[in-house]
């Protein structure tokens, strides 16, 4: 590694890396979780190097662009950037929001401009959640089973069109039950219930080295304003934290209510975070 000339290089998985990453964990969980999970024949990497060490990175993955910088200043545009967006598929890109700006005004140069730009607040639980006063005896959380697949896709859709879809993407009933499978098979999830409705969810969207990711936060409109979302949150952090984990999200900025939740239970805001879509 010490061999390597200042500049941008093709990069593979080393422990210099994943020391890079580590370091910068709570900001990037995203991005760590592709990594950890990468398939070279797919994904490809860049790493600036300066004075021997990993001073910026590049992680492209499933059509997602992923900026990891550890400085700001003087980073030249990559020599191989207008060729890579040229010939790449890219639908996003997603990160620290000064990370990703930097990125912006990269493919800027060559003329590639994000159709939507959305700004979060990047959040973080490092202990145990406050829980809610309020007691709902009537409201049962658990894992789904078989059974609760064709209401819970129907959350999952409207979760998907209210909250995730991008400006002129239309919404696919195939794809969100692909992403509802992966969710309950490889994510952990839970579910909230009246009686024999699901009216919330919750999952983990990403896993890291030492954090989970937490999204899919989705109450019915018709249950709203009843405290389920931040019973939902404060029993599903508690459950992750339970395992030695700290937590991590990412909240629009927009969306008031939302990171009002959050913050009840023990989440702060630590900086800001933004997805492009091209």
């Amino acid at each position: 590694m010490a061999g390597k000339c200042n500049g941008w290089h093709k990069t593979a998985y080393n422990a210099s890396l994943r020391a890079f990453l580590q370091e910068r964990e709570a900001y990037c969980v995203s991005a760590c979780a592709r990594i950890m999970k990468r398939n070279w024949l797919l994904d490809d990497m860049w790493a600036f190097y300066e004075r021997g060490a990993i001073a910026a990175l590049f992680f492209h993955s499933q059509r997602s662009l992923f900026p990891i910088f550890d400085r700001h200043e003087n980073l030249s545009v990559p020599l191989f950037m207008e060729h890579f967006v040229r010939r790449t598929a890219i639908h996003a890109s997603q990160g620290l929001g000064v990370d990703v700006d930097i990125l912006q005004n990269f493919m800027g140069c060559f003329g590639i401009q994000p159709r939507q730009i959305i700004d979060y607040d990047l959040m973080t639980l490092d202990g145990m959640p406050t829980m809610p006063n309020a007691v709902q005896p009537w409201l049962i959380l658990r894992r789904p089973v078989a059974e609760d697949m064709d209401r819970l896709y129907r959350l999952q859709a409207a979760y998907e069109q209210e909250e995730v879809l991008p400006l002129g993407v239309e919404f696919s009933p195939a794809a969100c039950r692909q992403t509802l499978e992966h969710i309950v098979t490889h994510e952990k999830i839970i579910i909230a219930c009246i009686g024999s409705r699901i009216v919330g969810k919750i999952n983990t969207t990403a896993a890291s080295f030492s954090r989970y990711q937490i999204g899919g936060v989705f109450v019915h409109p018709d249950y709203r304003h009843q405290g389920i979302a931040s019973r939902m949150a404060a029993v599903f952090s508690q459950v992750l934290c339970a395992e030695g984990k700290e937590l991590t999200l990412f909240v629009k900025k927009r969306n008031a209510i939302a990171r009002t939740v959050y913050e009840r239970i023990g989440f702060r805001a630590m900086d800001d975070y933004r997805i492009n879509y091209y």
